[in-house]
């Protein structure tokens, strides 16, 4: 069994179970002496190194440039310890008490967890990752000068898996901080060094080359579109600097995958190139991040689709539908559109599209490069926001049903977004669900989208609100989730 393990914590670490093994060849670099920047030949002889600049070979001028802003999150969170249920029993809570002293609340216990950031701005702003951070009481940020300082979080984005936090400070001090690079001029077998505080163990350095770029199915965040590298990354690790060898950032270290929960030289970084969105937002005063809208369903190319439209290979992603006054309707996409490329950049699968997408500003121009039946044109699309083109409309139930304690809204693409849907989906759908509520315990979650209820169609959130006012003894529901359809019968 192979795992992926978000490299983040050292008291507790999320684990993604993935189906089958991966193998894995390993190549070595290997730096012979031999005339200035040339490589030995396979026939040249060893021979005794001539002068110490063949013996000596380093990375430490690059770690010095860069290793300064690299710094370790602590992220503390206070959570109440589970108590013997014996405790809920009124009586034996009046007269034997129960832990917690006064007030009858459970102990509670602070969990820690640590990880590693970046610094990219001298005034103290921190890249890490959100599973770094998530759900933290008090945030501390150790420098590599020993000193510790209180951070808080300016923004935090679930969806590229990013936290942008900023240094409490006094006075102007200005932290030492690293230059953003361009990961779209790595190339695979390009040298990196990965910087962070594996298993706490204090900062660490390690080296290794881009094994492969623009990998899609990794599974960790929503926009899936990683640099791997051989250079070992371990639990800790998460939120650290992959540098190249101009000490420059090129990725935020995310992921492994591993049988063990340590290094076999298969780690994951997010791009500096979507990092660089995040950044951006977070110094605007945004608390969350807005992206290009393409508005068009998209459907990846399979060996078979390829062959059918006398592709070569399987390439480019196919238009499936386009959402009435979308940007991609105003650029002239049609349905059947094969996009090669934006901006120049080949696209292989959606997951490159919405990387491609999301990388780029609202309120730029993006080219398209597109095959339509087999001839080739451009479109050029105008970089939006999602719009909230129908009123949410929402509806909190409380009427006794499998529904009650569920909040709906209206889906518009801007509801999609926020809620990891397909951005042409409409209807009515679930927002939020009470804990412990009937409709938890019927099992909706926030992203079902309502279709029926008793054989009738929900299209406004009023119509679920209608429907409900009436007691039943039995409900018949058809929610739609992550691509299926499913029908359950509830209890009233």
């Amino acid at each position: 069994m192979v795992r992926m393990i978000v490299s983040s914590s050292i008291s507790g670490l999320r684990k993604t179970a993935l189906e089958g093994a991966a193998v894995v060849g390993f190549a070595a670099l290997v730096l012979l002496g031999g005339g200035a920047g040339a490589l030995a030949q396979p026939s040249a002889q060893p021979r005794v190194p001539a002068s110490n600049a063949e013996v000596k070979l380093s990375f430490a001028p690059v770690v010095a440039r860069s290793a300064s802003a690299v710094v370790n999150v602590y992220a503390l969170k206070t959570a109440q310890q589970r108590v013997n249920p014996i405790f809920d029993d009124p009586f034996f809570r009046r007269f034997f008490g129960a832990p917690g002293g006064p007030g009858l609340q459970a102990p509670e216990r602070v969990q820690r967890s640590l990880g590693s950031g970046v610094i990219v701005d001298t005034s103290g702003l921190v890249v890490t990752n959100y599973h770094v951070i998530e759900g933290a009481d008090e945030i501390r940020i150790a420098l590599n000068d020993k000193r510790e300082f209180e951070a808080e979080v300016l923004l935090r984005d679930q969806r590229t898996d990013l936290a942008i936090l900023r240094i409490k400070r006094e006075g102007k001090e200005a932290f030492s901080s690293i230059e953003l690079g361009n990961s779209d001029e790595l190339a695979v077998g390009d040298l990196v060094l990965a910087i962070g505080d594996p298993f706490g163990v204090g900062q660490t350095v390690t080296q290794g080359i881009v094994s492969a770029l623009a990998r899609t199915q990794v599974g960790v965040s929503d926009y899936q579109f990683f640099i791997q590298t051989d250079a070992a990354i371990n639990p800790g690790n998460s939120g650290g600097a992959l540098v190249d060898m101009a000490g420059h950032l090129v990725g935020i270290n995310s992921a492994i995958y591993s049988r063990s929960g340590g290094s076999i030289g298969i780690g994951f970084a997010i791009p500096v190139n979507m990092v660089r969105v995040v950044i951006e937002q977070a110094r605007n005063g945004s608390k969350s991040v807005r992206r290009p809208w393409l508005g068009a369903a998209l459907q990846r190319v399979t060996p078979d689709i390829a062959e059918g439209l006398g592709l070569p290979r399987p390439t480019g992603v196919l238009v499936q539908k386009v959402v009435p006054d979308s940007p991609a309707a105003k650029a002239g996409l049609k349905v059947g559109d094969l996009i090669i490329a934006v901006e120049g950049q080949g696209i292989d699968d959606p997951e490159s599209l919405n990387y491609r997408f999301a990388t780029r500003p609202i309120g730029g121009k993006a080219a398209l490069a597109v095959n339509r039946a087999g001839k080739d044109v451009s479109a050029v699309v105008v970089l939006e926001g999602a719009p909230e083109n129908v009123p949410r409309e929402e509806v909190k139930v409380r009427a006794r049903s499998p529904f009650a304690g569920a909040t709906v809204v209206n889906l518009s693409p801007a509801v999609a977004e926020e809620l990891k849907l397909d951005t042409t989906a409409t209807g009515v759908v679930v927002y939020g669900v009470d804990d412990n509520s009937p409709a938890a315990v019927s099992g909706f979650r926030p992203g079902d989208v309502i279709v029926e209820v008793n054989g009738e169609k929900v299209a406004r959130t009023w119509d679920l609100e209608q429907l409900v006012r009436t007691p039943l003894r039995g409900w018949r529901v058809t929610v739609a989730r992550d691509g299926r359809t499913i029908t359950a019968l509830l209890p009233g």
